[in-house]
């Protein structure tokens, strides 16, 4: 279906064939420009075009180029501009554009998906479940003046990330340039985006009056994590209703005011855990208001463990790609390279779709390691541009969606599921306790090495 050109491609690497297909698709030069006319709200093109800024960082975040400097030497003559110009641009990316971004990516490549029938099992049926929590860039260097003399780490920036699991999409993201500020500043742009048969799942830092009341408000679900500072009135006693995999579980009715003095009743699910979290807790207050018939208690304290989902897709983000620019000190581009970088996720979920719907969900989801299939593209990606011209990518922009879907299934049926099958490893270990002083800062490891070896060898 597609040619000579790609026969070898499609033979060795199908799955970068698979991202360049679906950029070219969703998210080509002639769209992309054509979006940014339409959505970005002060800036505007002068020499610099956005689907080139798009293009160089997207090197960048896949780990193609290992900067922005080195994307834009590969293809000075494209770019048109100088590196001035082109940072220039990426600086000025007003992070409503950013974000809107990912949500065009999302409601783009959601038909996809779809019609691939790639999407998991909903977890919870009848509720579009959403998972939202914090991520905080990390510290960029100091290359700003302003920043030169500044000893603590600068923050660039900070974002609340909404992902849906069913279709493996990050689906919203709200961003905040001040990377102190706290993530509760942000709600007033996440609630009217509630909309009635939603499910947000969410840690404590979410378990405020106002947000559990405006999403109960809303006709949505929620289930959250129970904040010490929440206020809250008990109505009937905890019950007992069995043990999950991590504990003890019991229920009860509770009620809260909202700022009109209103009143809602919701669930107060505990678990009682066998071992304590990270911090210490043996025991954890989750609240919903999804009625005992949609679910029970125990399958509420399931889909909160699942709320890790999204701190893995975030953990994804950082070790496979490379989310977080730390050359960029301005928080508009790094909060524009972070965006990007779930913009390459989203198209990395239109792959996983692929590969469900050949191969099977049992199969992909528990053995198919992102980390291979990002490395495979960031290996793969540069040679293949260099092979194939820009021009035979525009087979997949001519397609219609039945045949994009052939294709990518015909791709996903070529890929050698045992060269991405994820590395199987045993239990942790307890970490031994390390000796030393405060005031020794660094160590020898030839010589640590050394002395081992003389005492193993001396009888």
């Amino acid at each position: 279906m597609l040619g000579k050109v790609f026969a070898r491609f499609v033979e060795k690497s199908p799955i970068a064939v698979m991202v360049r297909g679906t950029l070219e698709r969703v998210l080509g030069a002639e769209q992309l420009d054509a979006w940014f006319a339409r959505t970005a709200q002060k800036q505007y093109t002068r020499t610099v075009l956005f689907s080139t800024v798009y293009d160089l960082l997207s090197q960048v975040v896949f780990r193609i180029k290992p900067s922005v400097r080195a994307a834009y030497r590969d293809q000075e003559d494209k770019v048109g501009a100088s590196l001035i110009s082109l940072y220039n641009k990426l600086n000025g990316v007003e992070t409503h554009t950013a974000a809107e971004l990912v949500r065009y990516s999302a409601t783009e490549l959601t038909p996809l998906i779809e019609q691939l029938a790639g999407e998991r099992v909903p977890w919870l049926p009848g509720y579009r479940v959403k998972i939202i929590d914090g991520n905080c860039l990390e510290a960029s260097e100091r290359r700003l003046p302003a920043l030169h003399e500044v000893q603590a780490g600068p923050l660039p920036g900070q974002s609340l990330v909404v992902y849906e699991p069913t279709h493996g999409l990050v689906r919203d993201v709200f961003l905040c340039e001040d990377g102190h500020a706290q993530e509760r500043s942000l709600f007033g742009e996440v609630l009217p985006t509630v909309r009635a048969g939603a499910l947000w799942i969410a840690d404590r830092n979410f378990c405020t009056r106002e947000f559990l009341c405006a999403v109960d408000m809303c006709g949505a679900g929620f289930i959250i994590r129970q904040h010490e500072g929440l206020p809250i009135e008990m109505l009937k006693a905890l019950r007992s209703v069995g043990r999950i995999e991590t504990g003890r579980v019991a229920e009860q009715r509770v009620q809260v005011w909202d700022a009109h003095g209103g009143a809602h009743l919701f669930r107060r699910i505990q678990v009682k855990l066998d071992q304590a979290t990270r911090d210490g807790d043996r025991g954890l207050y989750i609240l919903t208001n999804s009625p005992l018939r949609k679910a029970s208690a125990k399958r509420v304290a399931r889909l909160y463990r699942k709320r890790w989902t999204l701190e893995t897709a975030c953990q994804h983000l950082e070790a496979y790609f490379h989310s977080e620019i730390n050359t960029l000190a301005y928080p508009k581009a790094a909060l524009c390279g972070f965006c990007l970088a779930l913009v390459a996720y989203n198209l990395m979920a239109v792959v996983m779709a692929a590969l469900r719907s050949v191969h099977g969900a049992e199969i992909i989801d528990p053995e198919v390691s992102l980390y291979y299939v990002a490395n495979d593209i960031a290996q793969t990606y540069h040679g293949m541009m260099i092979a194939i011209p820009e021009d035979a990518w525009r087979v997949f922009r001519r397609m219609r969606p039945a045949e994009m879907v052939a294709t990518l299934k015909e791709l996903a049926q070529q890929v050698r599921l045992k060269a991405y099958r994820k590395s199987s490893r045993g239990p942790k270990k307890l970490r031994p306790k390390r000796v030393g002083t405060p005031k020794a800062s660094h160590v020898s490891t030839a010589k640590i090495l050394r002395d081992r070896q003389v005492n193993v060898a001396t009888p």
